[in-house]
């Protein structure tokens, strides 16, 4: 598992978190142990004022956190409040009109510390390199804990978080490459946007019964209200370099109730040692909402819903009003439900000091319906899964772990297809070996090699994106390399080294053997820090990082590629006291790249130039 820390750092989230593990794209997340999106789909945002750090652990996960992807699961874990008074002021000001205030403030409510509170307040608003973009966003996240008694805790967590930003799909494909025009030039029209309105509820109640043998149950309650309106590229002529667009309106409204129980007992048979969890858990989503474009009451093809084409070399907009939602007519309008429940076993198994096994299972029912309100229709499915996962540890050594694993996964997709039915989930398989070693106390590295398959996979529909279609198999193999920690005083590394090879095995929309898009071959990072420890310049600190992305195909077709390319990103802080100063710089070389292809050829999405960001903080 990787961990990385978010403490006393600014930090600017896009309008989609997604991650990209293992060769496999994954927007599904946890926040503090629960999933905070709706499968796929990827409608939840967060901000970083409230996040402690964030937990990577790579290959299936399914047994304890149910229904997430093979690549892995990312774990955001939110900050706690402190028993002793705590104030931080923080103001980060940046390139493109970027400024970010923030303040953390925790401490007891009551004299004898068994009540705390944490509150973290953060307002964002920014430009960007590219035309016609900006974003504003408001975040406050009021924590609270209570010591009930000596052996039993409650934390009662909110969060509310606006955001309105510039629906910006990048730029576009041309040939086997990437349209030579400026990096800044928007194709979408002035005033696309994606607005949203997010809540979160959630508690986390914890009793021990003894040093062995504790329960926890845990309740979130998630809504986010989203309203998108954004022109949609088609279509390009190569030769006249003309773009057709469409024009679409569309909200949701999403809901998730999620709980979970869970015993945890360490206990000894004979010499052999246990930790023994079991559990259950219940979540309930719903996701209610609506596509609209402009189109004849008679005539919903394509070509009646386009809005004026653009000239990618010579764009001129707003040739034509922007409509009201009133004028459109549905594309889609429908509410997806689905009901999980998952009960888990997990054993961890010292049989001696340097043997261990893990052996668990999770059975998982899911059932899912989709009430087509635009087709008066209802459609409903039901599957049920049993996920094992099994591990050994060995140690020849005490410094060198030898491991190797088995485990599966299931989840359920949310995307539909345009007929109206639902897609069936989704299934990985994963083997993993690899050598882990404790270099020092403050040093480690991994060597990881794997091998994970995942079985109809949800991907935007090319002719309707409104909806999905499933692609048979994937299969990615790789070799990682990671290492982290301090080599010497005041000098910390963080190194990474990938090959992987993700590839369709299977389709009947695609050929079978094209790579995945957005996966590199190769792809390395190196960033490091030194900070002086003693002498009149204590705390002065600088940092140094490096980012090699081998060239990458754009779309499931391979049609076109994304060129590699080498970032480079500085820093220099200094801290004395209770403040602390820094410029964080990005790309500090002005390398023009491109970061991904969200859906294909029309949404390449350009990385941003040398970017530059000071910041002060200042605690009491």
């Amino acid at each position: 598992m990787s961990v990385f820390n978010f403490s006393n750092k600014t930090v600017s989230l896009r309008a989609f978190d997604n991650f990209n593990i293992r060769g496999f794209a994954d927007s599904t997340t946890l926040r503090d142990g629960f999933k905070d999106s709706f499968t796929e789909s990827g409608l939840i945002l967060r901000d970083p004022a409230n996040i402690e750090q964030v937990e990577v652990l790579k290959g299936p996960a399914s047994v304890l956190y149910g229904n997430v992807e093979p690549g892995g699961v990312v774990n955001v874990v939110t900050k706690k409040p402190l028993a002793e008074p705590y104030y931080n002021a923080n103001l980060a000001i940046g390139t493109y009109s970027f400024y970010r205030p923030s303040i953390d403030l925790s401490g007891p409510l009551t004299p004898d510390q068994q009540l705390l509170y944490r509150l973290n307040i953060a307002y964002e608003n920014a430009g960007s390199f590219r035309d016609f973009v900006n974003s504003e966003r408001v975040f406050v996240a009021p924590v609270f804990s209570w010591q009930i008694g000596q052996q039993t805790d409650l934390s009662i967590n909110t969060s509310y978080l606006y955001d309105r930003r510039t629906f910006d799909r990048g730029i576009v494909a041309i040939g086997e490459g990437v349209a030579d025009i400026p990096r800044d030039r928007f194709l979408g029209e002035p005033g696309d946007f994606r607005q949203s309105e997010q809540t979160n509820i959630s508690y986390n109640l914890e009793h021990r019964f003894n040093d062995n043998l504790k329960i926890r149950n845990a309740f979130q309650y998630l809504q986010n209200n989203e309203t998108v309106k954004n022109t949609n590229a088609l279509e390009l002529n190569e030769e006249t370099g003309e773009l057709s667009r469409d024009y679409f309106d569309n909200a949701n409204a999403f809901k998730i109730y999620a709980m979970q129980t869970e015993l945890t007992n360490k206990f000894n048979t004979g010499s052999v040692e246990h930790q023994l969890v079991v559990g259950f858990d219940l979540q309930r989503s719903t996701l209610e909402g609506f596509f609209k474009t402009p189109s004849d009451a008679f005539d919903t093809s394509i070509e009646a819903r386009f809005t004026p084409s653009i000239n990618i070399y010579d764009p001129i907009y707003n040739q034509r009003p922007r409509p009201d939602r009133s004028e459109l007519i549905f594309l889609r309008d429908d509410k997806t439900t689905v009901n999980l429940l998952g009960i888990f076993l997990q054993d961890q198994i010292a049989i001696t000091d340097n043997l261990k096994f893990l052996i668990s299972g999770r059975f998982d029912s899911v059932t899912q319906e989709v009430d087509d309100k635009l087709n008066e229709n209802e459609t409903s499915q039901s599957n049920d899964a049993f996920s094992p996962r099994i591990g050994i540890v060995y140690q020849p050594v005490e410094p060198v772990s030898l491991y190797a694993s088995y485990s599966r996964s299931f989840a359920p997709n949310s995307g539909i297809r345009a007929d109206g039915l639902l897609l069936e989930p989704t299934r990985g398989t994963q083997y993993e070996v690899g050598v882990r070693t404790q270099l020092n106390e403050r040093f480690t590295a991994t060597l990881a090699a794997y091998q994970i398959t995942k079985t109809n996979i949800s991907t935007a529909d090319p002719i309707e994106e409104a909806f999905s279609i499933a692609i048979g198999e994937q299969r990615s193999r790789g070799i990682e390399l990671d290492v982290a920690g301090e080599i010497l005083p005041g000098l910390n590394v963080i190194a990474a080294y990938s090959n992987t090879s993700a590839e369709i095995t299977e389709s009947t929309d695609f050929t079978v053997g094209n790579k995945i898009p957005n996966v590199p071959r190769n792809q390395a990072s190196l960033w490091t820090t030194y900070e002086l420890q003693n002498g009149d310049l204590q705390g002065l600190g600088f940092g140094l990082g490096f980012y090699y992305v081998d060239s990458r195909l754009g779309d499931l077709d391979n049609s076109f590629q994304l060129p590699s390319y080498v970032r480079t990103d500085a820093a220099i802080f200094y801290r004395r006291d209770n403040w602390r100063t820094g410029i964080n710089v990005q790309n500090l070389f002005d390398v023009g790249y491109f970061a991904t292809s969200e859906i294909g050829r029309n949404t390449v999405i350009p990385g941003a130039p040398i970017t530059v960001i000071g910041s002060f903080s200042i605690e009491f």
